[in-house]
């Protein structure tokens, strides 16, 4: 007699805690600049003469190598740049040189540990035999993809040592002007470019005009300034230019004016303050036009913790980002889903300015959906994909079907949507709660979407079902619904939507059998109370009033969580 071999239940792994995502750290608008031709002209000569020092900065801090902040020999450099230049801009390009220096690091380490990724998990399924599986690992299919993946991890095995010996001397290496676009310029026909195009572009990557703020300077800057009474615009000329000034000092003073009609209360109440404004000069050759940004730093702000959003009674907007559409739902205090589902569609295709574009749009429908229905935050997945991305066929699938899937990975932005999301919703006066992606979709589309798909008239997706479940998880609730809180209807055969957000737990002493959704609760309980029990509600105007008195309007949603 063959005893059939026990299958060991799979364990779950470990759910992360939801949490507030950080307000942003900074601020950015720009301006457009109507130059003469004379002025870019000036413009563009003092964007090469910085760039070509800032470069040569730069090579001599990679010639520096990895050491300690004070043997950097900024001071050193910045005296020879002064020479140069002038005091400020070479301060600039130091500083310029460390971050991009320390920048290049941190990616050289992510590079590190992403080629470590796919060699281990390469190795693990070489180990085991063809058509075969030990444990977790499957063996490739055949000798043919064995064989393929034996020369795979030899290249990345020579990529990581060189990646490693890189780090060790701590020499990264560093295009000025964009390795991306260095490489265009092999193969033009494909961009649609000419030599001449792809020339104006380098050269204006390549420019250095940027300026930091200064704290107690005339108006946050001394380099360039911004007067913010008439919007003139003014900047410090090199050295070795000096003799194209057209102000006192040897400053350049340009034509046009500067308002800055985005957030420019911000800037004014900085500005007039002399507190530090970071400013530069931005060229776009393709529609021959001049920009001015302007940035700076924000004060730490405060914001409410999930708990404190659950405590006093406040509605999520729970969203499921997905590669053509975003999918959401309103969710009480309670967990419980309130209304129609929601779609917004999303169209990623064509210039990535387009493409930004529409995904601020989005994101911009989603801020007056949460602010109709009194939400005072979203909750979102917190999405990486980096180990999936750099793995690649190894964990996503391999053939037709693996590859679609791994091109609508790649191709939903989780990244910049993230970053767009965040200062979106801060400067409206919502927060974001990120929360853990695991069994989302899963258990959302298992106990979810049925119960939804019968309280709607609309087509409830199980996309739909992952955004109650990611909301239900912002909040602090369990996904899945406790069965038995109400039974199925005998007479009108009508479902509700069971199950109980808050647990309650058993009385001491029960023995009652566990309460299934097709068994009714028996005892003397004629109706059972509706704060046990969770009901979808399809008109929000109808229910609202009688529900939210502990929500406050739509004007006092959270700021910062300090009045709290």
């Amino acid at each position: 007699m063959v005893v059939p071999k026990l299958r060991r239940k799979r364990e779950l792994r470990m759910i992360a805690a939801p949490f507030t995502v950080a307000a942003p750290s900074g601020a950015r608008i720009r301006d457009r600049l109507p130059l003469t031709g004379e002025e870019a002209e000036v413009l563009r000569q003092v964007g090469e003469h910085n760039g070509r020092h800032q470069r040569a900065d730069l090579a001599e801090r990679i010639r520096i190598g990895k050491v300690k902040a004070k043997d950097t020999r900024r001071a050193e450099r910045k005296k020879k740049l002064t020479a140069a230049s002038s005091s400020r801009w070479a301060g600039a390009m130091t500083r310029a040189s460390e971050d991009q220096y320390q920048l290049s690091m941190r990616v050289l380490f992510d590079e590190r540990a992403s080629l470590r990724r796919a060699i281990r998990t390469i190795s693990k399924r070489l180990a085991v035999p063809c058509g075969q599986r030990k444990g977790k690992v499957r063996g490739y299919a055949d000798q043919n993809e064995r064989f393929q993946k034996q020369r795979r991890l030899q290249v990345l095995k020579a990529r990581l040592a060189r990646v490693e010996q890189r780090i060790d001397a701590g020499r990264p290496s560093i295009v000025v002007g964009g390795r991306r676009l260095a490489r265009i310029r092999h193969n033009l026909e494909k961009a649609h470019l000419t030599a001449a195009e792809w020339g104006q572009r380098w050269e204006a990557e390549r420019l250095f005009l940027t300026a930091d703020g200064e704290s107690g300077a005339p108006y946050g800057n001394y380099t360039i300034t911004v007067d913010p009474a008439d919007g003139s615009v003014t900047l410090v000329l090199p050295e070795p230019l000096r003799h194209l000034a057209n102000a006192p000092r040897g400053r350049y003073k340009l034509s046009c004016a500067v308002f800055f009609h985005h957030r420019r209360q911000e800037w004014l109440d900085r500005v007039e303050a002399h507190c530090a404004v970071r400013y530069d000069f931005v060229h776009e050759p393709t529609r021959d036009r001049w920009y001015l940004d302007a940035s700076w730093s924000a004060d730490k702000a405060v914001l409410p913790c999930p708990e404190e959003i659950r405590q006093f009674g406040e509605r999520m907007l729970g969203i499921d980002l997905n590669a053509d559409h975003l999918a959401a739902y309103v969710l009480d205090q309670h967990g419980n889903p309130i209304g129609e589902p929601i779609t917004i569609p999303l169209d990623l295709t064509g210039p990535a300015s387009q493409r930004d574009g529409r995904l601020r749009a989005a994101i911009s429908n989603l801020i007056t959906i949460a602010k109709e229905h009194h939400c005072v935050g979203i909750a979102v997945e917190n999405l990486g994909f980096d180990d999936a991305r750099q793995v690649g066929r190894e964990t996503m699938g391999r053939g037709r079907r693996g590859k679609k899937f791994r091109r609508t990975v790649a191709g939903i932005p989780t990244a910049r949507f993230r970053e767009r999301l965040r200062g979106m919703t801060f400067h409206a006066g919502l927060v974001v709660i990120a929360v853990d992606p695991a069994y989302t979709s899963k258990w959302g589309g298992q106990h979810w979407k049925t119960p939804l798909q019968d309280q709607n008239k609309t087509n409830v997706t199980r996309h739909h079902a992952a955004a109650v479940a990611i909301g239900r998880r912002g909040l602090g609730h369990r996904i899945r619904r406790r069965p038995g809180v109400t039974a199925h209807h005998q007479r009108m055969v009508e479902r509700r939507a069971t199950g109980q957000a808050v647990f309650v737990p058993r009385p001491r002493g029960t023995t009652s059998p566990p309460r299934t959704a097709g068994t009714p609760n028996g005892g003397g309980k004629t109706r059972p109370c509706r704060g046990d029990q969770l009901v979808l509600f399809p008109d929000l105007e109808d229910r609202s009033r009688g529900h939210r008195t502990t929500c406050p309007e739509s004007c006092e949603s959270a700021n910062t969580g300090q009045h709290r």
